[in-house]
C-alpha cells in the first residue's frame, strides 16, 4: 500500500481504513473485488447517479466500500481485523484505482 492505513472509528463501531481515488466505475470496482481470491461480494446498491455501497467478505471479515466525492472509502466491520487483510484489500484495489 502506498500510504499508511487509516484508523478512523465510525459511530457503528466499524473502522474507516482507506481512501482511494474514484478512478474507475462502480461496476468495474464490483467486478474487480469479485475476482479477489477469497472475497465474495454480498451486497451492491446504487442510486445510479451519485452514490453506491458495496459489501463483501474477505478472510472472514465484513467490508464495505462507499463512494464520496472523488474517492472510494473503505470500511471493515470489525476494527480488530488484521492489518494484513486490510493491506491486501487496498493493494488489490490500487491495481484498478491507483495504477
Amino acid at each position: 500500500m502506498k500510504g499508511r492505513l487509516l484508523d478512523l472509528r465510525m459511530q457503528d463501531g466499524s473502522r474507516h481504513f482507506a481512501e482511494l481515488p474514484e478512478a474507475s466505475s462502480w461496476d468495474a470496482l464490483r467486478r474487480h473485488l469479485a475476482l479477489l481470491p477469497g472475497a465474495e461480494v454480498t451486497y451492491f446498491l446504487t442510486g445510479g447517479v451519485s452514490e453506491m455501497w458495496l459489501d463483501f467478505t474477505f478472510r472472514g471479515d465484513a467490508f464495505s466500500v462507499n463512494n464520496q466525492p472523488g474517492g472510494y472509502w473503505f470500511f471493515v466491520k470489525d476494527p480488530a481485523c488484521p492489518d494484513a487483510a486490510l493491506t491486501a484489500v487496498v493493494d488489490y484495489c490500487e491495481q484498478l484505482l491507483d495504477p
